[in-house]
């Protein structure tokens, strides 16, 4: 059996990654490909539990190296427990979120050291790397006021901080793209839905080398 496929949603708020990788496992699905749909921070139940001290609370609840570690300490469990059994048996992935987004949440947004992160990355992940990471990019102010009416609850806490953390943020995910331009795709997220999913069916093609339309 041939291992799965490991395709990472990546960008700032209100991208849209939700119904972009439900559109995507649909078209996977309906092709024969059997699909896992996942999330960070969560995907497992002790995932979940990390997931719920790092998204809800004070914006500044936690200092950028505690949030590192609530990150890798959950992701470590959904990849030992959910991913790679996944893939080992040739199932597809799709993640909301992986470890770019600590990268960018961590690293660029918040200011933590960018060689701390990828130590914690190996001890944590090890060799494993996304096939493919789809970076869904829109201005930082449509974005904020998109995840403001779409989220609802109280997984706000990122939401909450100012805008011009959400612009190194975006800053952040598109130096990610430009530094590992073979692993990331940028999709421009400002545009209609349907031209969106089409962007994202065209990089499975090109970098995958599967037809969805």
């Amino acid at each position: 059996m041939s291992r799965g496929r490991f395709i990472t949603f990546e960008g700032g708020e209100g991208g849209g990654k939700t119904t972009q990788i439900a559109r995507l496992k649909a078209a996977l699905e309906a092709r024969g490909i059997v699909v896992l749909h996942t999330r960070e921070p969560g995907g497992t139940e002790g995932a979940e539990e990390i997931r719920h001290l790092l998204v809800t609370g004070d914006p500044g609840r936690w200092d950028p190296v505690t949030e590192a570690l609530l990150n890798f300490a959950g992701r470590r469990d959904h990849v030992e427990r959910k991913i790679h059994p996944a893939l080992t048996a040739g199932t597809w992935v799709l993640c909301d979120r992986f470890a770019d987004s600590t990268r960018a949440y961590q690293g660029y947004g918040h200011g933590m050291d960018d060689d701390d992160i990828e130590s914690l990355y190996r001890v944590a992940v090890g060799n494993l790397v996304p096939d493919l990471t789809l970076i869904l990019d829109l201005p930082v102010e449509q974005g904020l006021h998109r995840a403001v009416h779409q989220r609802g609850g109280s997984e706000d806490r990122y939401e909450r901080m100012d805008k011009d953390f959400h612009q190194r943020l975006r800053d952040g995910f598109l130096d990610i793209a430009r530094r590992d331009p073979k692993r990331c795709t940028i999709i421009d997220a400002s545009l209609e839905m349907d031209a969106v999913t089409k962007a994202i069916f065209k990089a499975v093609r090109d970098r995958l080398d599967l037809d969805l339309s």
